[in-house]
């Protein structure tokens, strides 16, 4: 499973991925794959991982604050990125393990930490100085081991894409080439797989799509009585606030709602249904209110400001993903419609036959229909 971040539905076609589009064309291709909300990286490859949605799996941001442990989660911080106590649900490598099935990872969020005390037969910390050559070998070379130890079941990740969508924005030259770079990888990895003559399956997947921001338009928080007691966990599409008490959160709800421009302040169990979020909070880890911005803005932060942007309403076309999929176990020639990104869990697990151990939200009803048997 090779998940290409910030990899927007479109980018196959409007930046010519002939390896993606020929290999696709041969095996399942959807219209588009929807993210979890948030439309971010943490939250998304973890719901591919454990087919939950974010509030159910505890990430629910990529930058949130557990009152519990009154501690923040950060995607910069390695010791809780490493620390498996902050991961819930069961990921598709703790399952294949837990089922005497070898797996790998070559990053995958949550593959470094041990979740459940478990974790891939074999993985990398995630750094970003090994050449994409170097990355693309390790499947072969872990394909290439005697049957007991082969994994069946890796992990893949390309960071590229997402990176440069981010600084460039997702109409950039830079884009195109960043697309076209991973896609000869992909075509070169598949290559020296095939040699091997194994029976592999292949599904690809984004977590998010990207738009372009007006990086001039940026919202300001204004700095006012009511807003001062409340933790402010920031975001450049996405604001959490946590009060302590009712009375807090409701001044500080009303006056951002009152002073609502380009975005929208939302009470967490007001949230839309459709995100499956706010009101199905597990494990208490989102803000109390919860700011998120109108596409095409961004709220103003001490970071620099980049074109591409993601995080935003996972029902803006522009945030869609891909999936794709090809090998013995799919039909060929497949066409399917847009679903959600939790449905990939169950049909994995069908694939590897493996027995999917806890409630999940993702039904294999809805990719089942792609399966070759």
């Amino acid at each position: 499973m090779i998940s290409i971040d910030g990899f927007r539905y479109d980018y196959a076609e409007k930046y010519n991925a002939e390896n993606l589009l020929r290999l696709s064309g041969a095996g399942v291709r959807a219209t588009a794959m929807q993210p979890a909300f948030p439309s971010l990286t943490f939250p998304n490859h973890y719901s591919l991982a454990t087919g939950l949605y974010p509030a159910h799996h505890g990430l629910v941001d990529n930058f949130f604050y557990d009152r519990k442990r009154d501690a923040v989660y950060k995607v910069g911080n390695r010791d809780a990125v490493e620390d498996g106590s902050w991961y819930n649900g069961v990921p598709l490598w703790v399952l294949a393990e837990k089922q005497q099935m070898v797996s790998a990872s070559y990053f995958w969020v949550g593959s470094e930490s041990a979740v459940q005390m478990v974790r891939p037969t074999y993985y990398f910390k995630y750094q970003e100085k090994t050449g994409i050559g170097q990355r693309i070998q390790q499947v072969a070379d872990w394909l290439r081991l005697p049957e007991d130890q082969r994994p069946h079941l890796i992990t893949f990740y390309f960071p590229e894409v997402d990176h440069i969508g981010h600084a460039w924005g997702p109409d950039s030259d830079s884009v195109r080439n960043a697309v076209q770079l991973v896609d000869a990888a992909i075509g070169k990895m598949v290559a020296m797989v095939d040699q091997l003559q194994l029976p592999v399956n292949y599904i690809v997947v984004s977590d998010h799509g990207m738009l372009q921001v007006d990086t001039t338009r940026k919202i300001s928080l204004p700095e006012v009585p009511a807003l001062q007691p409340m933790k402010v966990i920031p975001g450049g599409e996405k604001i959490m606030l946590y009060g302590k008490n009712e009375a807090e959160i409701k001044a500080a709800y009303d006056y951002l709602k009152q002073h609502e421009n380009h975005y929208t302040a939302y009470l967490k169990n007001e949230t839309p249904e459709r995100w499956h979020y706010g009101q199905e909070d597990v494990y208490n880890r989102i803000g109390d209110i919860i700011l998120l911005a109108e596409a095409n803005y961004i709220f103003k932060s001490d970071m620099k400001a980049h074109p591409g942007h993601h995080g935003y309403d996972n029902n803006l076309t522009n945030m869609n993903a891909i999936f794709m999929a090809w090998g013995p176990a799919f039909k060929p020639h497949s066409r399917i419609a847009t679903f959600e990104n939790v449905h990939v869990y169950p049909l994995v697990a069908r694939i590897l036959g493996l027995d999917i151990t806890q409630p999940i939200d993702g039904r294999l009803e809805v990719l089942e229909p792609v399966l070759n048997f």
